[in-house]
């Protein structure tokens, strides 16, 4: 029998790129649960626009981390961190493998690294406050508070500008960020992409996700009382969604500005996960799971 304990898969690829399918067939395979990495699927209710997967793909596997936070509320890296780290080890408990797979390369790193993270409360006052700034007067006000962080931070991420002044303000200032690496042998596998491919998949994908209700979804969300500037936070589809919904764009300005978007969105990912050290870069199935196999056997 492989040996499971203390021992984590991790999936890492661009959105489209077959992730989720990858971590199905090797936990059906093997006797695995997966941890979903993904910022937006941690919401309820952002299904067909996040592109959680479903019942039907699971394949009687699993799933951890999704359907798991409000989206009236923000969930922070650090709620996650502790819930994705609890999952885990649960899994493993039960002689599970246990398959962490996602796109969100923050989320993956806070595992894999180990981050220490600030313990800082949300503040909902300040949060309204700073929601009314755009991205420039955001990222001018971080650099104020603590100039390093605006070193590193996605400026164009209003989530994580308004996070990182939150810490700020409650701290003084952004403290270093600590990593203590898991004590797990961890095996990471990157979804090797063929850049027209990945382009071809994505197109594909977002069309059918239309014909699936994405539209619909965005409309039900906006009538459940999530606001248009929460919609604008979650990005990509919802942002491009609801400003079609609201008529100030067309349905072909929504199509082609959010296929756009995805795209350049797709090549942030892989600029954060060719950052991340030991990933084997996988192209096809039979040298996946030679790795796999062999991870587990040692």
């Amino acid at each position: 029998m492989a040996n499971k304990e203390k021992k984590l898969i991790v999936i890492v690829g661009p959105t489209a790129s077959g992730k989720s399918d990858l971590a199905v067939a090797i936990a059906r395979r093997l006797g695995g649960e997966v941890v979903s990495a993904d910022s937006r699927q941690v919401y309820r209710g952002l299904d067909i626009g996040s592109g959680k997967i479903t019942k039907r793909e699971m394949e009687g596997v699993k799933h951890h981390l999704l359907d798991v936070a409000s989206p009236k509320r923000v969930f922070t890296v650090a709620q996650y961190q502790k819930l994705a780290l609890k999952a885990i080890k649960d899994v493993q408990e039960r002689d599970k493998l246990a398959i962490l797979c996602g796109g969100t390369g923050l989320y993956l790193s806070a595992i894999i690294e180990g981050w220490q993270l600030p313990d800082v409360p949300p503040d909902d006052s300040l949060r309204q406050k700073l929601e009314e700034l755009n991205l420039q007067d955001l990222f001018l006000k971080l650099q104020q508070l603590d100039s390093q962080r605006t070193k590193t931070i996605d400026k164009n991420n209003k989530h994580r500008l308004i996070r990182a002044i939150e810490i700020a303000t409650f701290k003084g200032y952004i403290p270093l960020l600590i990593k203590k690496p898991l004590k797990w042998n961890i095996l990471i596998l990157g979804i090797k992409t063929n850049k027209e491919e990945l382009k071809k998949l994505t197109l594909e994908r977002l069309e059918k996700r239309i014909e699936e209700g994405m539209i619909e979804e965005t409309k039900k969300l906006k009538e459940s009382s999530i606001p248009s500037k929460r919609l604008e936070d979650f990005g990509l589809e919802y942002r491009w969604l609801n400003r079609y919904l609201e008529k100030k764009i067309t349905f072909l300005e929504m199509k082609e500005g959010l296929y756009r978007d995805i795209c350049h969105y797709a090549k942030r990912q892989m600029t954060w996960f060719k950052k991340i050290p030991n990933v084997h870069w996988v192209a096809n199935d039979n040298e996946t799971m030679q790795l796999v196999n062999n991870f587990l056997s040692n």
